[in-house]
């Protein structure tokens, strides 16, 4: 499967994931959001359901076992060259996930992984579609005052 210049969307997974205030992030190793702050979280793998998928994802790229307990939202990121073609489509299934066990420790495609309050996501360099998610679930179980 391509994910730079794809034949068809690449299904993936991500996780809304709080610690009091704070939220988990990991920075992106790889493209297309290199460098860029974001939710933990992958693509999903052939014969993979995207409840397996995203606790898969999350202990991979930071070593917290999670339990998802809900659908958040199905987005589309789409990103097209300077030509307009379609260098990366991803569907992305985003669930609020609770955290089980484990110590943080980034690994995989993420180069750093870390709990981060909420009311600091402006300092970070990271996707408006993140963020806006991430400040949407905590204004709806009133992590933000």
């Amino acid at each position: 499967m391509r994910r730079e210049y794809p034949d068809s969307p690449v299904a993936s997974v991500g996780a809304v994931i709080f610690c009091g205030e704070d939220v988990l992030l990991v920075r992106r190793r790889n493209e297309p959001s290199k460098d860029l702050w974001g939710l933990p979280g992958g693509v999903v793998k052939l014969g993979e359901r995207v409840e397996d998928a995203i606790v898969r994802e999350v202990e991979e790229e930071t070593n917290i076992l999670v339990k998802p307990l809900r659908l958040l939202a199905v987005l589309d990121n789409i990103r097209r060259d300077d030509d307009g073609q379609i260098r990366f489509h991803y569907i992305l299934t985003e669930f609020r996930c609770a955290v089980v066990e484990g110590e943080l420790r980034a690994s995989t495609n993420a180069s750093d992984a870390r709990w981060i309050a909420v009311t600091d996501l402006d300092l970070l360099k990271m996707s408006r579609m993140a963020r806006g998610l991430i400040m949407r679930v905590a204004e709806e179980e009133g992590i933000l005052r």
